[in-house]
C-alpha cells in the first residue's frame, strides 16, 4: 500500500485574480497553509480547482508552479480526466512529470459508458501513464456510477492503479470494495461528510474540499480516526459537520472560496459558469464557522 496518499489530500482550488487570471501568490499562501497545517498530499487541477475552465497553457503552467510552491515537502497528485480516452492519453503524455507523484482521473463523464467501456478506458490510461493511477468515482457529475465489481477488477488487472477515490455517496458500495480489494489497493473518500463512516470501515484517507480551508481541523479528525481513536474523530466531525454541508449548499468550489477569503488566504473569484455563493449562504456559513470556532462573531 502506498502509504504517501494515506491521510489528509486536499483537491486544490485555483486561486484567481479580480480580472480573472490565475492568482499564484494567493496558490503560495494556500499551498503554505496546508503544508504548515499538516497535510499529506495536495492534488491539483482536480474538480474542485475549476479544472474545465483552464486553458491548456494555464494547466502547465498551474502545474509547474504548484511543484515550485510544495517544494518536495508533500506528494502532488495531477488531475487528468475526460470522456474521451485518446484526448485523456495525449493531455497525460503532454505533460512534465517531474515532481508529479499520481494521477487523479475521474471516470468518463456525459457519453454515460457502459461497465466494459469504463474498464477499457482506464485500462488504457494506466497502461500509458508513467505514474500510478488514482481512479475518481463520482456519478453526481458523471452521470454514470462505476460498480464495486468494475473498481475491483481494475484493481486486480492493473498494477499501476493503486487507488480509487470513491465519491459515490454509497456506503454498500464502498463496503464491498473494501471488502474484496486487494491488499495494496486503497480506497479514499471523495466526500468530506462521509470521510469518517469509510474510515471507519477500513478506507485509508480523503481526498477532501473543506481541507483547503480547515488544514487541520479536518487532519485531526482524519488522523484521529486512523489511528483508532474514535472519541476524538467523533468530536471534530460533528464541530465541522453544518460547515461541510454549507459548503456545497450552492455547488462547489464557491463555498471553500468564500471560506478562504474569509481567512484571508485567497480571493473567491471563480470563473464562468460557476459564481460566487448567495449573500443568504454566505452568511449562514460564516455563522457555522463561527460555531465551529473557526472565526469569531
Amino acid at each position: 500500500m502506498d502509504d504517501r496518499f494515506r491521510g489528509l489530500g486536499v483537491a486544490l482550488v485555483t486561486p484567481f485574480r479580480s480580472n480573472g487570471l490565475i492568482d499564484y501568490a494567493g496558490l503560495e499562501r494556500l499551498i503554505e497553509h496546508q503544508v504548515t497545517a499538516g497535510v499529506d498530499y495536495v492534488v491539483s487541477m482536480g474538480t474542485t480547482g475549476e479544472s474545465v475552465t483552464l486553458t491548456k497553457e494555464e494547466k502547465h503552467e498551474l502545474l509547474a508552479q504548484t511543484i515550485a510552491f510544495v517544494h518536495n515537502r508533500v506528494p502532488v497528485v495531477l488531475g487528468v480526466g475526460g470522456n474521451n480516452t485518446a484526448e485523456v492519453i495525449e493531455v497525460l503524455n503532454s505533460f512534465e512529470m517531474d515532481g508529479v507523484d499520481a494521477i487523479l482521473s475521474v471516470s468518463p463523464y456525459y457519453n454515460k459508458p457502459t461497465q466494459e467501456g469504463i474498464y477499457r478506458h482506464y485500462k488504457a490510461v494506466a497502461q500509458a501513464s508513467l505514474r500510478p493511477i488514482i481512479l475518481y468515482n463520482v456519478p453526481g457529475r458523471t452521470g454514470s456510477n462505476m460498480s464495486a465489481e468494475t473498481t475491483l477488477r481494475l484493481a486486480k488487472d492493473l498494477k499501476n492503479i493503486i487507488a480509487i477515490k470513491e465519491a459515490s455517496g454509497n456506503l454498500d458500495q464502498i463496503g464491498k470494495i473494501l471488502k474484496h480489494r486487494p491488499k495494496d489497493f486503497m480506497v479514499i473518500s471523495g466526500d468530506d461528510a462521509l470521510t469518517l463512516p469509510i474510515l471507519a470501515l477500513g478506507g485509508e484517507g480523503v481526498i477532501s474540499v473543506v481541507g483547503n480551508a480547515l488544514t487541520s481541523e479536518f487532519g485531526r479528525m482524519v488522523h484521529a480516526a486512523l489511528k483508532g481513536d474514535m472519541d476524538t474523530a467523533r468530536k471534530e466531525h460533528l464541530r465541522l459537520i453544518e460547515v461541510i454541508d454549507l459548503l456545497f449548499a450552492e455547488g462547489n468550489p464557491g463555498g471553500i472560496k468564500y471560506v478562504l477569503k474569509t481567512l484571508g488566504i485567497c480571493e473567491d473569484t471563480m470563473r464562468l459558469p460557476l459564481v460566487n455563493i448567495s449573500e443568504g449562504t454566505a452568511t449562514r456559513l460564516y455563522h457555522a464557522l463561527a460555531d465551529a470556532e473557526v472565526v469569531k462573531l
